[in-house]
């Protein structure tokens, strides 16, 4: 019984004074703080650590119901903070920060460049460079022609807007991703991080995740409670990226023992190993959305191919070097365009031949020198009304950085940046998955601070929509299902949080 002494449990005293937190948005900072002295309880018993932080969050949310006056609300929150520093020692936010005065990095973010290619190489066909730009170019004037016409907070590009938005009943962005509180929490992975996570496509019950303790695994959210169907069991190191199919029926994942791995989800048999011909570490995969025969893989020689899953072999013609370790790509919903990040700070663009599988490379972003660009994610429509084709990008610079593609090559222009902790840590963001009526438009993201924030990419000021706070470290991914009922979040200790939006 000894073991259970050092835990930090809520005693019958405490509960009563957490009746003070009155307020959802009160309950996650206490919970926050909670989570973030959590490494430091029972250092030989890591299970009873998510065991405290779950039962500390049902009882928040239960007195989160009664209302109290606001300046007990805070005094509880000083208190507390007070008496884990006392018990634990002081922690210091920035310890798990590295200053971007670390780097003295130059930061060229609107610097393309244009990659001639050989024309003995081209044949008779050498004119690569005569492809059309019309549908971005002239999207992307029309773009700028519309934004710089209408009037400040005409938000929603269109002379139909105001009807638009009184078929959403005129619901901000605020109230339509307020959230109710955490929904479940899954420990499987404790103590290894967990750095990607993607709930399947157009399915709202079903995620997975990977861990740098060389497993998968898929879950379920359609029971009571909630659980893990299968563990995915094979890589012989850390599981750096994954992907689902477009069916949903297999994942292909990457590790850094240097194979790709196929997955059949149901069973959680592997069908197949890919080893690298490099014999290099794999950092990151995707599927062709057009083609999910082929899956693209980046890995620590710098080097993108393309690979067939049938056959496990490389596509000839498929592969291409960048300036660094490829960490993280992205195709255009057509699957013609990808865009591939490295370590370096450099974004390069690649044309995807639908028929040979063969990469072209076209521009070249320097984002930051030095700064990794830890997650690229393409949206060809920003809302109903406003055909904008965009990249969101994590790059260590403490900013997700929004781009917008101007031509049929890729080539981004910077559109704008928020505010985050973002300088070491591999942290990815996405595009909400729904195009709603409502003003504006939403985007998500991890943080080292142990937050998830929302950010509103057409709001000009206060762009931050909603912040979560209950990660105990850096929230490394994040993922909505299809309906965004459910958001999914995880971060460096292991822990994967389950969040439910309010229902209106």
């Amino acid at each position: 019984m000894a073991v259970f002494c050092t835990i930090d449990l809520p005693r019958p005293g405490i509960l009563s004074i957490l009746n003070v937190c009155g307020m959802a948005a009160v309950w996650q900072q206490v919970l926050a703080v909670d989570a973030r002295y959590n490494a430091y309880r029972t250092p030989t018993f890591p299970q009873f650590r998510t065991q405290y932080i779950r039962r500390r969050s049902q009882l928040l949310r239960e007195n989160a119901k009664c209302g109290f006056e606001p300046g007990l609300r805070r005094q509880y929150l000083r208190l507390r903070g007070q008496l884990l520093a006392l018990r634990y020692g002081p922690l210091s936010e920035q310890s798990s920060f590295r200053a971007s005065s670390v780097r003295s990095s130059r930061t060229t973010l609107d610097r393309m460049e244009d990659f001639e290619e050989d024309p003995r190489g081209q044949g008779a066909r050498g004119h690569r460079r005569s492809v059309s730009r019309g549908s971005y170019q002239l999207q992307a004037q029309m773009n700028r022609a519309v934004y710089d016409e209408r009037p400040p907070g005409a938000l929603v590009p269109t002379s139909v807007a105001e009807a638009s938005r009184a078929m959403a009943g005129d619901t901000t962005l605020s109230e339509n991703y307020a959230f109710a509180g955490m929904h479940h929490i899954f420990d499987q992975h404790v103590d290894s991080a967990v750095p990607r996570l993607q709930f399947a496509n157009d399915d709202k019950h079903l995620l997975a995740c990977c861990s740098l303790d060389g497993t998968l695994s898929i879950m379920t959210l359609s029971t009571t409670p909630p659980s893990v169907k299968v563990v995915l069991k094979g890589h012989a190191g850390p599981v750096t990226d994954f992907a689902w199919s477009l069916s949903n029926d297999i994942i292909v994942s990457t590790s850094k023992d240097g194979t790709l791995r196929i997955w059949n989800t149901e069973d959680g048999r592997c069908i197949r190993e890919v080893r690298d011909p490099e014999a290099s570490e794999l950092l990151c995969c995707t599927f062709q959305p057009m083609n999910n025969n082929l899956t693209v893989v980046g890995n620590t020689k710098h080097l993108l191919q393309v690979v067939n899953i049938s056959t496990g072999k490389k596509v000839k013609g498929g592969s291409s070097k960048l300036t660094g370790r490829v960490l993280s790509m992205s195709f255009d919903a057509p699957g013609r365009i990808l865009w591939a990040g490295d370590d370096r700070g450099s974004i390069f663009s690649f044309l995807f031949d639908m028929a040979t599988g063969k990469l072209t490379k076209a521009k070249r972003l320097v984002v930051s020198e030095g700064s990794p660009i830890c997650s690229i994610s393409a949206r060809s429509w920003i809302s109903r009304e406003a055909r904008d084709p965009s990249l969101l990008i994590n790059a260590c610079v403490n900013k997700l950085l929004l781009y917008r593609v101007v031509d049929n090559e890729g080539t981004l222009q910077l559109k704008r940046s928020f505010p985050i902790k973002h300088a070491s840590q591999p942290l990815h963001s996405i595009f909400c998955p729904l195009m709603s009526f409502r003003q504006g438009a939403c985007v998500v993201t991890g943080s080292e601070d142990a937050c998830v924030y929302f950010f509103d990419v057409e709001r000009n000021t206060k762009a931050i929509v909603n912040k979560l706070q209950g990660h105990g470290g850096p929230v490394l991914d994040v993922s909505f299902n299809c309906d965004e009922s459910l958001l999914a979040s995880a971060d460096s200790t292991g822990m994967v949080i389950i969040w439910r939006r309010e229902q209106k």
